[in-house]
């Protein structure tokens, strides 16, 4: 790639990241907000993820060696922010996280560098419904549709490819739709056929006894049942990418765990004795607020809307050499 083209890359990089950014934000009522790389250990605030992903740390020598993790995500630290700055309901937080998470496999769209917005929006207690999920999704939705509309005028080159509308399914109806595939080909095959999809109901187990993917027990309410007669307020939002030419996730989210949710799930999950964490002892004393919120892959939503085949194309990170010699010769060049 010559420097006239890198540099054009990046300037498309950008335009993309501030237009999505800024219809989000409009879309949501959402401030935008700093926040941190790391968080002190044994807090409860770092976001764990399926469970088993090792976080970086490393000890702080003006806190007598206390140790700290960098960040995997802020969907537990967002919570928390919501109520230190007094958001009120109907209005929530936007920020731009970094994280590192060493334990990613690589593959065309996994990085061991993660970026991501991270937001947050404060909710009433009543608006714990799929109807307020499926609400908040659409406009998520409108927001990379008005995105996309903003890269085609900007650069001709690119078709525009998402639908009218993003439809609604269940990991439970998928099960028994295609009860012989794989998870992943199951949303390969149901974004195949409506292009955008919001997959609900992960995290919980299904009726052949296994979750869809895994959760985290403490912020995604994966586990109450809802008026669409399925369990869960939470899902994946899920692209069909038109150069990789499968489903392409761009956001997890959901409404969060109220305490009988995050009880619940400690609970399923095995795990009771994080409830004296400080995260875990806030919520369970009612001293955060009720908050639906996700994260929105930046690198994500940059392969989908510039086309790009490989992560590596829109953002800086660490490769082996064994990905670079795979990637000679196929129009692939990482940054």
């Amino acid at each position: 790639m010559t420097a006239p083209q890198l540099l054009k890359t990046e300037e498309s990089i950008g335009f993309v990241k501030e237009t999505f950014a800024r219809e989000l934000a409009r879309q949501l009522h959402l401030s935008k907000v700093s926040s941190p790389i790391a968080v002190l250990d044994g807090t409860g605030i770092n976001d764990d993820l399926n469970g088993v992903e090792r976080a970086v740390g490393f000890p702080i020598k003006a806190l007598d060696e206390q140790r700290a993790v960098v960040v995997h995500s802020l969907a537990k630290w967002k919570r928390v922010r919501l109520r230190e700055l007094g958001i009120e309901p109907g209005r929530g937080l936007l920020t731009d996280m970094r994280a590192l998470r060493p334990d990613e496999d690589y593959s065309p769209i996994h990085s061991i560098y993660v970026d991501q917005w991270d937001w947050e929006q404060h909710m009433a207690p009543e608006q714990r419904t799929i109807a307020f999920l499926k609400a908040t999704v659409e406009k998520i939705y409108a927001a990379l549709q008005a995105t996309e509309a903003q890269v085609v005028a900007e650069y001709p080159e690119i078709t525009p490819v998402l639908p009218g509308k993003i439809t609604f399914l269940y990991a439970e109806d998928l099960l028994r739709q295609y009860p012989d595939l794989t998870p992943k080909q199951r949303e390969h095959e149901a974004t195949r056929q409506y292009g955008a999809v919001f997959l609900m109901g992960i995290g919980g187990e299904l009726t052949h006894g296994e979750p869809h993917d895994g959760r985290a027990p403490d912020y995604d309410d994966w586990s109450t049942p809802n008026e669409d007669g399925h369990q869960g307020l939470n899902g994946d939002i899920l692209l069909w990418h038109p150069v990789l030419q499968t489903s392409f996730e761009v956001s997890s989210m959901g409404i969060r765990v109220d305490k009988h949710a995050l009880a619940r799930q400690l609970e399923l999950r095995g795990c009771s004795e994080r409830s004296t964490l400080r995260f875990h002892d806030l919520l369970l004393t009612d001293q955060l607020p009720q908050s639906i919120g996700g994260g929105i892959g930046q690198s994500r939503v940059c392969m989908f809307m510039l086309r790009k085949a490989h992560i590596g194309e829109v953002q800086v990170s660490i490769w082996p050499e064994s990905v670079r010699r795979e990637l000679v010769g196929t129009g692939v060049e990482l940054l």
